[in-house]
């Protein structure tokens, strides 16, 4: 871990465990996160439960720059956050940055 300013880069994963369009969940600090690597090989991370009924959203489908909630297929944005149902909201994102092999994430 190291300090940018007052916020800390943490490195969260190798590049080799994000699977394309398979979520990954990770913790730091008590808080889940929700890891995406899109098709564009962009990795994204976003808090790990919807705003709706708290589904894992690391366990939900990716399609495109989204990922459907598992319990109740919500939709939420990996780049801004952005939930589109009933009820919209959103979810924390974090900045991600890929250095070499290794995935960090700014908290």
């Amino acid at each position: 871990m190291s300090k940018v300013g007052e916020v800390n880069k943490l490195k969260v994963a190798d590049v080799s465990e994000v699977v394309e369009g398979i979520g990954k969940e990770v913790v730091i600090e008590g808080h889940s996160i929700a890891l995406f690597k899109l098709k564009s090989g962009k990795i994204k991370a976003i808090e790990n439960s919807c705003p709706h009924k708290g589904g894992p959203l690391s366990q939900g489908i990716v399609s495109g720059e989204n990922v459907f909630c598992p319990l109740h297929d919500w939709k939420v944005c990996v780049n801004d956050g952005m939930v589109q149902g009933p009820d919209e909201g959103c979810v924390q994102t974090y900045k991600v940055d890929v250095d070499d092999d290794s995935v960090y994430l700014y908290i």
